[in-house]
């Protein structure tokens, strides 16, 4: 690492520097009327290797940018066994390490935390770089490089324009692009998607159900799956563990309404699932990211019969058997057309955000494109050899 003038790098050590690490983008985002300040004990759970269980099968290093004695930015730099493990033709493989959480003050600060960041990897062995991933491809991936002017919705980041520059000044290149979609959502579909609703409704073999949340782990136990097999050839695809899929429930409960979420069985087998959640975001701007005396309180009230603008879809998949058949394309239509109604009539939601969906997810984009939905957010994920 080429020293940059003025900027100490140090690794996070102790309770204070965690707190600046979470705190920092609170001093960065000051003045952008469309970040939404994540709360902060979900922050604070994600680094701790002791409640989030990926670092069952990952380590990872935190780091801090000071000048003159004040935090300017930090990055974070990580190793996944289960992405060395992938397929190279996936994005991973042998000798492939990540960085993300990156937040910096100005362009100096950005490329010593970068290069601080690589300098880890390559002591590690590693002998590629990718990133933004905070921590993982479940986490927040990928730099936001189009959509500054649009908020982001529950679980999806947001960025400074000026981080795509400071990045690609590194050394950085595209790997890949992912792509979110919205829609307006309270008007019907076009009639080409009502026709092939109403044609999977007059087929017997076909049900379209509800989760049922009384049986709450037994239902996350069969979408994740289903995702499982339906995304294992995607590029980025990392399996969750049984721990992490425990911990993922355990933080999705409170948030999961059962008329949001779709199982699509085919002569009584579960073969595809939707996941919509209402945008949380809309619920917790105003809590500063705290939870802690009055928000958890207040956002318990709100999640009770929770009202929003908008409406995401995070998770979709049909097993791997039945994809690129006519058949997956209409179970697909059928889930998000029941979820489109009851996200409506029951909670006041008049926009849809589909995604993230890969850049060569062709079959995602001809669904997002038939319901007439656009493209209002990119992210990209960026790869360097070292």
């Amino acid at each position: 690492m080429i020293p940059v003038p003025g900027i100490v790098i140090s690794p996070v050590a102790g309770a204070a520097d965690r707190r600046a690490f979470v705190d920092l983008p609170w001093k960065l985002y000051a003045a952008d009327p469309h970040w939404v300040p994540p709360l902060k004990d979900e922050v604070h759970g994600l680094i701790n290797p002791k409640k989030n269980p990926w670092f069952g099968h990952a380590e990872a290093a935190f780091l801090l940018a000071r000048r003159n004695g004040r935090v300017v930015g930090r990055i974070s730099a990580q190793i996944d066994r289960l992405v060395l493990e992938m397929p190279a033709i996936q994005g991973g493989g042998p000798g492939v390490g990540h960085w993300g959480m990156f937040e910096a003050e100005d362009a100096e600060a950005a490329a010593a935390l970068i290069a601080a960041a690589e300098d880890w990897l390559r002591a590690k062995g590693m002998t590629r770089a990718m990133g933004p991933f905070s921590l993982s491809i479940w986490d927040e991936p990928g730099l936001l490089v189009e959509g500054h002017d649009h908020s982001p919705t529950v679980m999806m980041g947001h960025h400074l324009p000026a981080y795509q520059a400071w990045i690609e000044a590194a050394g950085y290149a595209g790997a890949r692009d992912l792509a979110t979609y919205e829609l307006d959502i309270s008007r019907e579909f076009p009639p080409l998607v009502q026709r092939i609703v109403a044609s999977g409704e007059r087929n017997a073999r076909i049900n379209i159900r509800k989760v049922d949340k009384s049986r709450f782990d037994e239902e996350a136990a069969l979408l994740l799956g289903i995702l499982n097999d339906a995304w294992s050839d995607n590029w980025g695809f990392v399996p969750l563990t049984d721990a992490e899929i425990a911990y993922a429930g355990k933080k999705l409960k409170p948030i999961v309404f059962e008329d949001l979420i779709r199982v699509a069985e085919v002569e009584g087998e579960p073969v595809a699932f939707m996941m919509t959640l209402p945008d949380l975001n809309e619920l917790t701007r105003d809590l500063d990211g705290r939870l802690f005396p009055f928000g958890w309180a207040k956002l318990l009230w709100r999640l009770r019969r929770p009202q929003v603008r908008t409406m995401r879809v995070p998770l979709m998949g049909v097993v791997k058997r039945l994809q690129a058949t006519r058949l997956a394309s209409q179970l697909a239509f059928m889930m998000i057309e029941y979820i489109r109604r009851d996200a409506v009539a029951h909670y006041g939601a008049t926009r849809g955000e589909i995604g993230w969906i890969l850049e060569d997810n062709q079959g995602m984009k001809s669904i997002a494109e038939t319901i007439e939905s656009r493209v209002n957010k990119i992210y990209r994920i960026y790869e360097k050899a070292l």
